[in-house]
């Protein structure tokens, strides 16, 4: 069997996005990719991004917010950035093969009730869901 891809996530403050790329990633392709993600800045995994990915049995609660530069060594095969903030601020990873942008819109500035909130990360899972099956599914 050839070795994994590795594939790094970033988005501005891996809080959501970039996190449930990165469990979508290993859960639905683990057998092909070791998925990571990062922030230009690290901040805490946003409780509705927990929540909405466990609706899918997907666990991210032990997930923690990093920076890039806790992977400046590394090399990755894929470097995809999933807001156009870190597209801007972190347009070269020094370690990444192939780079990618797609931008999802960030549910974290949802207002309204805790439900349409969580509606919000919702989409944005099953947006980055979709996307993730078009890009690595066979």
């Amino acid at each position: 069997m050839t070795d994994k891809l590795k594939v790094l996530f970033i988005c501005t403050h891996n809080s959501a996005r970039s996190q449930m790329a990165e469990g979508l990633a290993n859960y639905f392709f683990g057998d092909k990719l070791n998925a990571y993600s990062a922030g230009t800045e690290a901040t805490f995994v946003k409780l509705f991004a927990i929540k909405a990915m466990s609706e899918l049995g997907i666990d991210i609660s032990h997930h923690q917010s990093k920076t890039v530069y806790e992977f400046e060594n590394d090399t990755f095969d894929y470097v995809i950035t999933v807001c156009d903030n870190a597209k801007e601020t972190c347009p070269f990873f020094p370690g990444g093969k192939n780079y990618v942008h797609k931008e999802f819109k960030d549910p974290s500035g949802t207002q309204g009730t805790d439900e349409e909130k969580l509606e919000a990360f919702r989409r944005s899972r099953d947006e980055i869901k979709e996307w993730l099956f078009d890009f690595f599914g066979d």
